[in-house]
């Protein structure tokens, strides 16, 4: 039998076959593969139940505000994909008429749609033959291939594996499989010993540890501007950049910055003590949050009819926050 035989001979009785998006919706999966970006099944699988009870629709979701897409978001990290899974929808109304398009070059025009996700649209939804190369596949065919180089000319080897190996039919089926197959046998400590695959892989049980650089550490103050009447002082972020669209606390770089800048706020407060230090690790760096009470008399003359910015108080609707962010809203809304 052959590597795509053995691949889908094991897939189905060992693979998953329960997953909420395992069906013919082109919606519903090309929202799953976006969720599924750079995040577990484990993790994105309630994000996916509350955006398919919230917007059960393309349509839905295209007349959703942003800021309720970032909302339910709120939590699962990489937030330019709630951002582009926002502007997508609504080019696929505008352009194809809501019908999702089925041309890896269609597909490939959406934001936050890559060559590999494309891939597993064009499969799942379709049952075009389309290949992809995500993490856990590249794992699978390195391995196979003994393949341990990650330039460019490695990926392109991988990817003429990928398309080799992609059958004309069962080709959904075969998409799950191999995905399957580096997520629950391929790991990065793999079980080889139940693998369909073993008798002719590469793989001999170890590789060199990946080169592990340490994380750059940045450091912010944030400030927790609360009046009584009013609320939780919130401003929304730049839509570019970390946590782009969210809304957040006012925040300045170190500690004596922070009465300066209440100041061009408009505030005149003394700020209280600063309170412990939360640790909140990205991808790229680690960020040292500390947290600074500012509790006001009044708010002033700040400008409380500006669209970034908003007083906030517990019985409102929760606003998209980042996770660290709305940890340090609610510990302090909880206390005051």
């Amino acid at each position: 039998m052959d590597f795509t035989g053995r691949v889908l001979a094991w897939y189905q009785r060992h693979g998953r076959h329960d997953l909420p998006w395992q069906v013919p919706d082109p919606y519903l999966r090309w929202l799953a593969e976006i969720m599924l970006q750079q995040t577990t099944v484990t993790a994105a699988r309630p994000y996916f139940e509350r955006f398919r009870a919230r917007f059960p629709t393309l349509e839905t979701l295209a007349q959703a505000p942003l800021d309720d897409v970032l909302a339910l978001w709120s939590g699962l990290g990489y937030y330019a994909r709630a951002r582009n899974l926002h502007a997508s929808a609504r080019l696929v109304m505008d352009r194809h008429q809501g019908r999702f398009p089925q041309t890896l070059p269609e597909l490939l025009a959406l934001p936050g749609i890559g060559l590999s996700t494309a891939g597993a649209i064009l499969a799942f939804a379709f049952g075009i033959p389309a290949s992809i190369l995500d993490a856990n596949v590249r794992r699978v065919l390195s391995r196979y291939h003994g393949i341990t180089d990650r330039d460019a000319k490695a990926t392109r080897r991988l990817w003429e594996h990928a398309r080799a190996y992609t059958p004309t039919h069962d080709v959904a089926d075969y998409t799950q499989a191999i995905m399957d197959l580096g997520a629950l046998v391929c790991r990065k400590a793999p079980q080889c010993s139940i693998c369909p695959l073993v008798s002719a892989c590469s793989f001999k049980g170890e590789e060199p540890p990946p080169a592990r650089r340490a994380r750059p550490e940045r450091s912010v103050v944030m400030a927790l501007i609360y009046q009584a009447n009013a609320g939780l002082l919130l401003l929304r972020r730049p839509a570019s950049g970390v946590w782009g669209g969210l809304w957040s606390l006012p925040e300045c770089p170190t500690l004596p910055d922070l009465t300066p800048y209440l100041a061009s706020l408009g505030f005149e407060a003394a700020p209280g003590a600063p309170g412990a230090v939360l640790r909140h690790v990205f991808t790229h760096f680690a960020l040292s949050i500390t947290p600074v009470p500012v509790l006001l008399t009044n708010i002033g003359t700040c400008a409380s009819e500006n669209r970034d910015m908003m007083w906030y108080q517990r019985c409102a609707a929760e606003p998209g926050m980042p996770a660290p962010v709305r940890r340090l809203v609610n510990q302090f809304l909880e206390t005051t």
